[in-house]
């Protein structure tokens, strides 16, 4: 038990452990959007670098959208 769970009296315990579950959820959801904004920037990189003055600017942004990715999921 964590030393917070100890602390809390048995009648607020509820109101904490609802506190935790959204608190969980916002983490994911946040995660879940990070993820689906690198796909978007990734798809933006591979359009841009088809032409040969947006591969500057897609290259990068390509990268930038993988590691968001990758941020997200792990």
């Amino acid at each position: 038990m964590s030393a917070t769970h100890r602390r809390t009296p048995w009648i607020l315990w509820p109101f904490v452990a609802l506190g935790r579950l959204v608190a969980g959820i916002i983490g994911l959801t946040g995660r879940l959007v990070a993820a689906v904004i690198g796909l978007v920037l990734m798809i933006a990189g591979v359009v841009l670098t088809a032409t040969v003055i947006g591969a500057i600017v897609g290259i990068p942004l390509l990268i930038f959208g993988f590691m968001l990715i990758l941020r997200g999921l792990f």
